[in-house]
């Protein structure tokens, strides 16, 4: 069993000017010979870690439910999804799809005009990576999180800024990545936990940072991609930063098995108290359908406290401004809807409240509530679609027969991911996972923070042109010495 020494042992200090600058400096060095392991070489390490961060489980959990005020259930589950990603990624890089190699040869009919010379393609790691911390996944979405697995996994240093809200969860967090990274192996300086708003934004902003990956708030992270985009070499910024994650119920859903949707719908904006970046904040419901009716009577899940006094603040603000707004009125409530902890909230607005002025209704209020809204036809839905700002999810409640494709693909434009019959809350770890969208939903809709394809976002192409076998990389040698999957003159390699 892994032993670490208690939170309350040693407190995380903001990083000083010199240790960060200690810590890039390493990492700068780390990122080579990090770069230079063959790919089931990082995977090793990637299984190293998540064996340590199993085997710490009952050291790491305690502190994360003192510190989070999450159930201790819900933490081990979401240990088990932190340590399941990292391996999936070390399964990723040993079967090598990710550097997608292409080899084209010299052909001397290329129907261009021209000759084509030798051209290989390869994907090589950025380089060091800044990750910020969420609040919400104190396992999955920070030290040891999505991220950090993905940059470790292309190869790329991890410069870590542990979340204000779990900080002993953070430090503990970072002594067993630490201690497993480097009794398997890696190169010093692959991994540091950093801490400190001001440690953060100075790390985004040195020249040995290639990249940088957050999941937060809008204006926390508006704040860093504008630094990332200042810099004198800008850098990939993949920010997820709000979400409302609209939902909508045909008619023909609706009449079916609208009390179904209805107690699915409250389960799932009141998962995890409302503090999921899915949670279905909108939900469209046809008029005269009884769907208002079943939600009003639906049974609202007791309070619970939310992550921390920030975020508690932040959601009685927003729901307060929500609550004074003459269009919207309350549908159903649990006691103490601004306590601590607050009891969840509907509450309902028609379509044509919505067209007028939708961005003041579509306020993304994390926490439990959610906005109910009429409408009288479905030929609205695809309008009111229309309305939403970059979207994590969208989902569509229907049947078979239902005739909604214009509104799927209006919701195709605006979300990462489009969900039938079922709800976003809960994003499957694995390989056809989407979790991005337009801004404001994150900076980089091409990319993902969830499954395997979040390792593109801390790679880059290389192209290499006429070079000798002994000089290219190993996946684009005549000999194929890792067995990689490539695509050679435009076809798939047996």
């Amino acid at each position: 069993m892994t032993t670490i020494a208690p939170a309350s042992a040693v407190a995380l200090q903001p990083t000083t000017d010199a240790e960060l600058e200690h810590l890039l400096a390493a990492a700068q060095t780390a990122a080579a010979p990090l770069a230079a392991l063959r790919p089931a070489a990082r995977a090793r390490l990637l299984d190293a870690v998540a064996d340590r961060l199993d085997a710490a489980a009952d050291q790491l959990i305690p502190e994360a439910e003192r510190e989070t005020h999450l159930a201790g259930a819900r933490l081990r589950g979401e240990l088990k999804r932190t340590t399941f990603q990292l391996r999936l990624f070390g399964e990723e890089l040993r079967d090598g799809g990710y550097l997608d190699a292409r080899i084209d040869h010299a052909d001397a009919e290329w129907p261009m005009g021209a000759p084509r010379p030798d051209l290989r393609r390869v994907r090589v790691p950025v380089g060091p990576v800044v990750v910020f911390a969420a609040s919400n996944f104190p396992f999955a979405f920070s030290v040891a999180g999505g991220d950090t697995a993905s940059a470790l996994a292309a190869g790329s240093p991890v410069l870590l800024k542990a979340h204000s809200g779990h900080p002993g969860l953070s430090r503990l967090t970072a002594e067993v990545v630490t201690s497993a990274l480097r009794e398997a192996g890696a190169p010093d300086g692959t991994f540091a936990l950093i801490a400190g708003t001001a440690s953060g934004a100075a790390a985004l902003r040195d020249s040995r940072v290639k990249a940088g990956a957050f999941t937060g708030s809008i204006p926390g992270g508006r704040a860093l991609f504008d630094i990332a985009n200042s810099r004198p070499e800008p850098i990939p910024f993949f920010g997820e930063l709000g979400s409302n994650n609209p939902a909508f119920v045909t008619e023909a859903a609706a009449n079916q098995r609208g009390a179904e949707i209805a107690q699915g719908f409250v389960g799932s904006f009141t998962m995890g108290a409302g503090q999921f970046c899915t949670k279905p904040g909108t939900l469209f419901v046809p008029a005269g359908s009884g769907m208002v009716e079943a939600l009003r009577d639906a049974a609202l899940p007791a309070a619970a406290p939310l992550l921390n006094e920030r975020i508690q603040s932040g959601y009685t603000d927003v729901l307060s401004n929500l609550q004074s707004d003459p269009r919207l009125t309350v549908l159903a409530q649990g006691a103490g809807p601004l306590a601590d902890p607050p009891g969840p909230t509907l509450l309902l607005t028609s379509a044509s409240d919505m067209l007028s002025e939708p961005h003041a209704l579509q306020t993304e209020c994390f926490g439990p509530t959610a906005v109910v809204v009429t409408y009288d036809d479905e030929s609205q839905l695809a309008e009111l679609a229309e309305t939403f700002e970059g979207q994590l999810t969208a989902t569509v409640h229907g049947t078979d027969s239902c005739q909604v494709a214009e509104l799927v693909e209006v919701l195709a434009r605006k979300a990462g991911r489009v969900v039938w019959n079922q709800w976003p809350t809960g994003v499957s770890v694995t390989h056809a996972q989407q979790h991005g969208g337009p801004y404001p939903a994150t900076t980089a809709a091409g990319s993902t923070s969830v499954g395997t394809a979040a390792i593109e976002r801390f790679l880059r192409p290389v192209a290499y042109q006429g070079f000798p076998q002994h000089l290219l990389p190993e996946a684009l040698r005549g000999d194929n010495p890792l067995r990689v999957p490539r695509r050679v003159d435009g076809r798939r390699e047996a």
